[in-house]
């Protein structure tokens, strides 16, 4: 350590040096991590801030029924953990069980062999197959993470400020721009607590929230895969026309507000729905003090089925090279339990448990979007799995292209356009 940190005092670094660093110094503090667990099973994860959660309730609850594993939870920080990670792997110094990315991240690391084949454990039996699409190769025949945890999308709203104008919560669409309009003519709140400076808000909480119900979740999502359906299809075209009526809704300035300025906009008080992402459950538990409660995206006509976005985000595998691979199954199928689905969903609220247990959630709000499993029809982000693995990359695109269109910069037609055009240049099925 003392090396490295001569580096950084006696050099100014490049972001080369720093990166080498960073996963010089991951292996050489992994070492304390591996040592320890010698006898036992060390877990790699970016979810530093969980690890309370692990060592005080997660791995105690499975000493109990295993008490003579010893389990050691040694996160990386979230911006450094895919490089550490590969440099640890690399090196011979990463633990039993790797906290898995969704798709292509951890579909090359599977590739380059450094995760092991899952398709004999038996607690798989627990999920259905859109919770193991993020973790399984294009052919579906090799699943090489266990799923763990999913985010949904949806709309979260301030109940003070509906009470006061005397909302109700909006089912169909038609219900939800009236909403809006109230909130905009009645009163001093914003409508719409969203910006388009960081670009990913516009297509994750805005694109991708309402689009399920368009393209008719997992239907449409496949059909893109296959080329039976295109980025020109009435149904994308219509999902961008509905995102540009949401620009006489949003805060003065919209153009340059950033994520964090939505979050503080509704913690604040100051606007009245939140387009959101259910990890935003634990921000506003601890920074709003008012209640605030979730709807799903409104559908078209009442009765309509709904659609929802319950997106894939973190699944957890072996390490090929782990020497203590039996122990390392013993611990996903215990993972694949009810007890530890319990567990999860009440420490870190917003994070959803992808097993097919029926589970009692404590927090009201993180209740409500899990209720919509049983209401509604869920889906993923039809970008990540196989195409944004081009060029030009189809997540990417979407960013910048939703943020146009509320932005009023681009038209629904040119964004479909433009993006069906980047994933023609690269992806045969829709050449």
């Amino acid at each position: 350590m003392l090396n490295v940190r001569s580096a950084l005092l006696n050099k100014k670094p490049t972001a080369t040096t720093v990166t080498r660093l960073t996963c010089l110094a991951a292996i050489m503090l992994s070492s304390t991590g591996i040592a320890q667990a010698a006898n036992g099973l060390s877990i790699e994860s970016w979810r530093s801030d969980d690890a309370n959660i692990w060592s005080d309730v997660i791995i105690p609850a499975f000493n109990k029924s295993h008490p003579d594993t010893k389990v050691n939870f040694a996160p990386t920080p979230p911006t450094e953990y895919n490089s550490a990670l590969q440099a640890k792997l690399k090196a011979g110094s990463a633990g039993d069980l790797i906290t898995c990315r969704p798709f292509d991240t951890a579909l090359d690391l599977y590739k380059d062999g450094h995760l092991a084949k899952l398709n004999d454990l038996e607690g798989l039996k627990q999920f259905s197959d859109v919770a193991k699409s993020a973790w399984v190769t294009d052919d579906g025949k090799d699943q090489f993470c266990m799923p763990v945890a999913s985010v949904l999308h949806g709309f979260v709203y301030n109940k003070e400020i509906f009470e006061e104008l005397n909302l109700s919560i909006p089912k169909t669409r038609d219900e939800f721009f009236s909403t809006l309009e109230t909130i905009k003519t009645e009163s001093r709140y914003i409508p719409l607590a969203m910006g388009t400076a960081d670009q990913w808000e516009a297509a994750t909480m805005g694109f991708q929230n309402i689009g399920p119900n368009y393209w008719k979740g997992e239907k449409g999502r496949k059909a893109l895969l296959t080329g039976e359906e295109k980025l020109t299809d009435k149904a994308y075209v219509d999902t961008w026309k509905e995102l540009a009526k949401w620009k006489p809704y949003l805060g003065r300035g919209f153009e340059a507000q950033k994520y964090s300025d939505s979050q503080n906009l509704f913690t604040l008080g100051r606007a009245a729905i939140y387009p959101a992402g259910s990890w935003d459950i634990q921000t506003f538990n601890n920074q709003a003090d008012f209640e605030f409660g979730a709807f799903p995206p409104p559908v078209a006509k009442a009765g309509d089925t709904c659609y929802i976005s319950d997106h894939t985000d973190m699944g957890i595998g072996i390490n090929a090279n782990s020497t203590n691979k039996e122990a390392a199954k013993v611990f996903l199928n215990w993972m694949a339990s009810k007890e530890f689905a319990t567990l999860y969903a009440n420490a870190v609220p917003g994070f959803f448990p992808l097993s097919n247990h029926q589970i009692d959630i404590k927090d009201p709000v993180a209740q409500e979007f899990m209720s919509w499993r049983q209401q509604c029809e869920s889906t993923i982000r039809n970008s990540y799995q196989i195409l944004s693995r081009g060029t030009p990359n189809l997540e990417n695109q979407l960013w910048n292209v939703s943020a146009q269109v509320i932005n009023g910069t681009m038209t629904p037609e040119e964004a479909a356009k433009e993006t069906q055009d980047g994933l023609e240049q690269w992806y045969k099925p829709q050449q």
